[in-house]
């Protein structure tokens, strides 16, 4: 029975025992066919230097396998569900002035990437949070340096005034305006249709500046003109990457009232100094700057970090927050709650698995039961002091403003304020400081969320999973395949830059987090290595049966029955899991073939980068995801083909991986016809049968579409002439 006082509940799932119980059984299967390697290599039947290579090939490959299936039992060993009782907040937060202060952070990179509507949209949905409005700050990183997007916030904030009483007055759960009109279930009344048309007059303007890249003086008059100034600052010698710091006030609370005569919560748009001679560290380095900047203006003791593309979903996220900051029992080395990924958009059968359930679903569940998931980087409350040392201690930061403890009492458009968060906002700041290494987001990776996470959870602190039944925010997600790969191939260079570092989980996180944690982050940590094992089972075992050799035991030895029940095992598992998940079995089917074709393509694609950056081939940087979408992408989506379209060589493996499998799986069945015994090829069918069911989308789209999404000639040409070489390569290799 719940307790009238508790805030919040933790539920451990009753699989956590069968999975136990499995990881046993499992674990002495995959002893047993490592025996079953040592003795091949050991006691060869015929040793030639390609029966050497496929054992030793193949015992690699399924060691890596070994060593990620170890990783993620760190996930099924005490799994925990948690629900917070927002209701029960009543008694501790009477008051307006009972509730904490909470700085919103949403991070924006590229104006012609992320539409400066969706960012206004992303901000209006947060400022109509159910909040007080005084304790409500909402500070904007424009790391594009955009005055598109400056324009678009000062729009929002204008019709914010009008928007944020409606939403109260009315109830409204979809308080981003955009997802509200286009919902279908909105009941037009005279009301209604007035702030309709004052969202669609606030859209054109948007629109209007943004088709035309710039602001017109007819848009410039029509802003108040101490807002208008701002603009002056975009010069001939201001670019995205060399220009001043821009710190604008757009909405103040106290001072800006809405039509209901309210008061607005407070809007600042933040650009930070660039230098093309300064490092920018990337997303972390314009948190760290939001993280000082809000300090200055309002230190606020809770921080939402957003995308600029994950709206709010239901206003009233904040009090489920607060029923585990506000847990005295909790909140000592409670250093943020995550909330899960959750897209709107997505296509039926999720074709692009871009739910992500295992990452942002169950796999949190599992770290539940231990010291808290990792940071997802967007939809995290954070405590502030979580960014400045351990639970049981604090670095001071050089100025004393910065501090978790300053009380600030000046108005945020105070002069001195201003200027101070101009000086924290300069690109010199860090320079010999602790910000990245001790202090704030750290640096180091391109998975700056995920590092930063890892790294608060071995000085000592906790977080918490918290997955309502609505979900927090919505997010958009690549709807074309090519931005799904570049998307992934970017978080496997950052993963391997912390795996590959002195900051291992194996290593580092294993002594200050303990064996479980330091497993699961390897899970991720450790994700790039797949690229071997399914690359070798996506090549090895088919081009062995296409020129008469056996690599697996056959269909009648008691050892083809261990190869099955380890298939088998590990996939019905996770089928299990995802469905519990509240998946479904299509949308599981499409997930695994999109782990397979990332594996393929991000992973191989992003573990050469990262060689090669260490090499001083590539330079290091940060791809900004697509977020425009096209109309004719957007029908082919929606009717669940897959968009290749462009000529990318991330599609050369993937596939040359096909036609090769598809060859083998012809050449098998060719070579039963002709009399060969089915029960030495029916392992390495079932892999090329697996392999060629998988690669369905790639084969429509290389010989059945016209469309605009069909695999370019170039890359189908380049793939058959791969094939033919590889072919080539090791049936001369097999010869010798």
């Amino acid at each position: 029975m719940k307790s009238k006082t508790a805030l919040h509940s933790s539920t451990p799932l009753s699989r956590r025992i069968p999975n136990r119980l499995f990881a046993l059984i499992y674990s002495a299967a995959i002893s047993a066919l490592l025996y079953r390697h040592a003795t091949t290599l050991l006691r060869p039947a015929a040793p030639t230097f390609f029966s050497l290579f496929t054992s030793f090939s193949m015992l690699a490959a399924d060691l890596i396998l070994a060593f990620m299936w170890l990783n993620s039992q760190a996930f099924r060993f005490n799994p925990i569900e948690s629900h917070p009782f927002p209701e029960n907040l009543q008694q501790l937060l009477r008051l307006p002035e009972d509730f904490p202060a909470l700085d919103v952070f949403i991070c924006t990179a590229d104006a012609s990437k992320e539409p400066p509507l969706t960012v206004a949209a992303t901000a209006l949905s947060v400022m109509a949070y159910e909040y007080p409005t005084e304790k409500l700050s909402i500070y904007v990183s424009d790391d594009g340096a955009s005055e598109l997007t400056l324009f678009a916030l000062m729009e929002a904030a204008e019709f914010g005034k009008e928007w944020l009483p409606f939403c109260k007055a009315n109830r409204v759960m979809d308080r981003c305006p955009e997802s509200y009109f286009g919902s279908g279930y909105v009941s037009f009344s005279e009301e209604t249709e007035k702030i309709k048309e004052k969202y669609e007059y606030m859209k054109t303007r948007v629109e209007d500046v943004v088709e035309k890249g710039y602001i017109g003086d007819d848009y410039k008059t029509s802003v108040a003109a101490a807002k208008a100034k701002a603009f002056g600052k975009w010069g001939k010698d201001f670019t995205s990457l060399d220009h001043p710091a821009v710190i604008e006030v757009l909405s103040q609370s106290g001072e800006d009232k809405d039509a209901a005569s309210c008061s607005m919560p407070n809007l600042v748009y933040v650009s930070r100094q660039k230098k093309l001679t300064s490092p920018h560290h990337f997303k972390a380095g314009a948190l760290n700057v939001l993280l000082r900047v809000s300090a200055v203006m309002r230190n606020a003791p809770i921080i939402l970090t957003l995308d600029c593309d994950m709206i709010s979903n239901d206003p009233s996220t904040p009090h489920k927050m607060l029923c585990y900051f506000m847990d005295n029992s909790a909140n000592s080395n409670l250093a943020y709650v995550q909330f899960p990924n959750r897209f709107h958009g997505i296509n039926k059968r999720d074709i692009y698995a871009s739910e992500f359930k295992r990452v942002y679903h169950i796999n949190p569940i599992g770290f539940n039961g231990l010291s808290g998931p990792d940071y997802f980087g967007t939809g995290t409350f954070f405590n502030r002091r979580a960014f400045f040392s351990g639970p049981s201690s604090m670095i001071e930061p050089r100025d004393p403003e910065l501090s978790p403890d300053h009380v600030v009492k000046k108005a945020i458009d105070d002069q001195a304020i201003l200027e101070l968060t101009h000086l924290v906002a300069s690109c010199d700041y860090e320079e010999g400081s602790m910000w990245g290494s001790k202090i704030g987001f750290r640096y180091g990776s391109l998975v700056e969320d995920y590092y930063t996470g890892f790294r608060l959870h071995c000085e000592g602190w906790k977080s918490v999973f918290c997955n309502p039944s609505r979900p927090a925010f919505l997010s958009e997600m690549p709807i074309s395949l090519n931005d799904v790969v570049t998307q992934t191939k970017r978080w496997t260079v950052g993963l391997l830059e912390v795996s590959l570092s002195k900051y291992s989980p194996l290593t580092f996180g294993r002594r200050f987090m303990g064996a479980l944690m330091a497993h699961g982050y390897s899970y991720y940590a450790f994700g790039p290595f797949w690229s071997f094992p399914i690359t070798v089972y996506a090549f090895l075992p088919q081009i062995s049966m296409l020129i008469n050799i056996s690599i697996f035991p056959k269909a009648s030895d008691p050892w083809f029955s261990l190869y099955i029940f380890l298939f088998v095992g590990a996939y019905g598992q996770d089928l299990v899991e995802f469905v519990l998940a509240e998946g479904t079995l299509q949308r599981w089917w499409n997930d695994q073939r999109m782990w397979v074709i990332r594996v393929l393509t991000s992973d191989l694609f992003g573990t050469l980068e990262y060689i090669g950056n260490h090499l001083g081939i590539y330079a290091r940087g940060f791809n900004v995801t697509n977020k425009i979408n096209d109309d004719e992408l957007r029908r082919r989506y929606d009717e669940g083909k897959f968009e290749f379209g462009v000529p990318s060589p991330m599609f050369v493996p993937l596939s040359t991986a096909a036609i090769i499998n598809a060859a083998a799986l012809m050449g098998g069945l060719l070579q039963v016809v002709k009399g060969r015994e089915l029960n030495e090829l029916l392992g390495q069918m079932v892999v090329a049968g697996f392999g060629v069911v998988n690669s369905w989308p790639v084969y429509e789209a290389m010989v059945l579409r016209s469309d605009g999404g069909r695999m370019p000639t170039k890359i189908t040409f380049i793939s058959l002439v791969l094939a033919w070489l590889i072919f080539t390569l090791v049936s001369t290799i097999a010869k010798v």
